[in-house]
């Protein structure tokens, strides 16, 4: 008895460890297979946080990638949008969530190019602080007027504005890439112009139809149907000709001496696994290569055009060295 009382400790010893074995067995085969091992990723749906309204043109741009992405990942692709403080808010939760592969975005000019030169308290450092899966592509933002503005290009809006003529021009916000634009614009040829800033494109796009503003930079997306219609006119483009307004000279082309593409990426948490990275940057140069998403894309004013994630990263840096001595000279800058 007194043998069989010292054995039974050191059994129920065994049974124990046998059980806490079977039980973290069954844990670790439970736990999804991305986070053990990035080469079974995706296991489940992907989230693509947009910091833009809903059928906004980021917000069109994002869905449309996402669709074509995820077919390519065999994982859908869901959408959740969330704006403010000019798509910082919902770029800075993209920055702050877990680097898995299951947090992606969308981002623009003013998100990861501009707001480093405007906000002097950004929340996030777009250069360290994500990965960048690679470029989506370029767009412009267009000079647009009324139909009965007095100039009809570059050239005569300077010879405008140097004449004395009181000169004023609407953008959607304080540090909007439309109000960066005209600042190259003046800058560059060394005219006044009165910034208005309105809240919100749309409002812009009212006003400009309804004659309150005779001037205004638009971004190429709102610009394209009410050029084509004849309800406005456009006197350049900011950045490379457009492809839904081929038509638009460029800055560039008409004497003002800018040639930055204005860029879309896509992008996602800092520290993302390198397979990881590699198959959504696979899946993005496949969507890109998609004729159907190259048309709607090139219908919103978008070219499309690949570039891996690295590279843009590095462009990224230069442009934002760039653009913050545009703001310094111009004095934007938001608190």
């Amino acid at each position: 008895m007194a043998r069989l009382a010292r054995l039974l400790p050191a059994r129920q010893a065994i049974v124990t460890l046998r059980l806490v074995t079977s039980s973290l067995l069954i844990l670790t085969a439970a736990a999804p297979a991305s986070a053990e091992d990035p080469a079974a990723y995706p296991t489940h749906k992907i989230k693509m946080l947009l910091p833009y309204a809903a059928g906004g043109g980021g917000d069109v741009v994002g869905r449309l990638l996402a669709d074509r992405m995820g077919k390519t990942l065999g994982q859908s692709i869901y959408i959740e949008n969330h704006t403010g403080a000019a798509g910082t808010l919902g770029t800075q939760m993209v920055a702050t969530s877990p680097n898995d592969g299951y947090t992606i975005t969308v981002g623009g000019m003013t998100t990861h190019v501009l707001a480093p030169a405007i906000y002097p308290k950004l929340p996030y450092d777009p250069i360290k602080d994500f990965t960048t899966i690679g470029r989506v592509g370029t767009s412009s933002i267009m000079l647009v007027a009324t139909r009965n503005f007095a100039a009809n290009d570059v050239k005569s809006l300077v010879a405008l504005a140097k004449k004395g003529e009181p000169v004023q021009y609407g953008s959607w916000g304080v540090g909007s890439t439309g109000q960066f634009c005209a600042e190259i614009l003046m800058q560059q040829t060394g005219i006044k112009m009165d910034h208005v800033p309105f809240n919100g494109i749309a409002k812009l796009a009212g006003d400009l139809l309804g004659g309150h503003i005779s001037l205004a930079t638009l971004d190429v997306a709102t610009a394209t149907p009410l050029v084509k219609d004849g309800s406005i006119k456009a006197l350049a483009a900011c950045g490379e000709r457009s492809p839904s307004l081929p038509d638009v000279a460029s800055y560039k082309e008409q004497g003002v001496p800018f040639d930055r593409n204005l860029s879309w990426a896509m992008y996602a948490p800092a520290g993302l696994a390198e397979p990881i990275a590699k198959k959504l940057s696979a899946a993005l140069k496949e969507a890109l290569g998609d004729d159907l998403v190259k048309g709607k894309l090139l219908a919103l004013g978008i070219t499309p055009q690949f570039v891996p994630g690295e590279e843009q990263r590095d462009i990224n840096a230069r442009d934002i060295a760039a653009w913050k001595q545009v703001a310094k000279d111009a004095g934007i800058e938001v608190k």
